[in-house]
């Protein structure tokens, strides 16, 4: 059994740790706040343009964009979101598995797969796992922006167009409530505009100026880019959330912890003062 002087240093660690943890909570607690408020704002805007997109594909007949049009599958691009730190429990990692599912899916099929990869925790995976990494962004902060992301997006979006892969999916965790992120795979082109009719599920007829081309071109990229950057922000907010439930749990375990050592370091306490009473009796009784 270690000695109380050593059970003493390892709760004093222990302690120190859980204060740390504790503020780590505090920290993600605040930034997901913040998290959750920018995901609030750009929701609306992403819900509207899949609304837009889907009236304005169904209300012109005469000119169908390449993102809305079917082919053969034989290599399929993957857009996969994750976090660029850890600390945060099981996020990543159940992402990645439902990832891997799916690419496993493909490689049986014998379709080939190439991946964007949008947050530093998911390169390192591929690093091991292999696969073809087209385009990479990371270090995007808190706070991302749509200019961080665009190259990525486009280089994904540019294969499409070109014919060099036949679908792209986008794979994120989507923020449910605090205790609750959901990974989640869905597939971002082609579109199929009946299912991005949205919200009032009318359709109506335009007029188109200059033509119906150019606006529905201008109106898909910015829709996927869209879909991509909210998906990012989700990602955010699930991070803080996962990262302040995973700190309150190592917080509530240091505790757990505290008290067995403070148990331990009492009854070694009690045995050697007993021990000691024993041995001054016994010399007072051979005495």
């Amino acid at each position: 059994m270690a000695s109380a002087k050593e059970l003493r240093k390892q709760i004093g660690s222990i302690k120190n740790t859980q204060k740390i943890t504790s503020a780590m909570e505090m920290v993600a607690a605040s930034k997901m706040r913040k998290a959750q408020e920018r995901m609030a704002r750009g929701r609306p805007y992403s819900d509207y343009i899949r609304s837009v997109i889907g009236h304005v594909a169904n209300a012109s007949p005469e000119y169908r964009h390449s993102f809305m049009m079917e082919r053969d599958v034989k290599r399929v691009g993957y857009i996969v979101v994750t976090t660029d730190k850890g600390l945060c429990g099981g996020l990543n990692v159940n992402l990645l598995k439902a990832v891997v599912a799916d690419l496993k899916k493909l490689s049986e099929q014998e379709i080939e797969y190439e991946l964007c990869l949008i947050g530093n925790k998911g390169a390192q995976f591929f690093r091991s796992y292999g696969g073809t990494v087209t385009a990479a962004s990371s270090h995007l902060s808190e706070e991302p922006k749509i200019s961080d992301l665009i190259g990525s997006i486009k280089v994904m979006l540019d294969a499409f167009e070109s014919g060099g892969i036949d679908k792209i999916f986008l794979a994120n965790n989507v923020f449910v409530n605090t205790m609750t992120q959901s990974p989640t795979i869905r597939q971002l082109v082609p579109l199929d505009p009946s299912k991005e009719e949205g919200i009032d599920g009318h359709r109506w007829d335009y007029i188109y100026e200059p033509d119906a081309r150019q606006l529905i071109e201008g109106l898909v990229t910015r829709f996927l880019e869209a879909q991509v950057y909210q998906a990012v922000v989700e990602n955010v907010a699930c991070e803080q959330a996962a990262k302040m439930i995973a700190m309150k749990s190592a917080t509530d375990n240091a505790g757990d912890l505290i008290d067995e050592l403070e148990l331990v370091m009492n009854n070694a306490r009690q045995a050697a003062i007993t021990q000691e009473l024993s041995e001054i009796v016994s010399g007072a009784a051979a005495v």
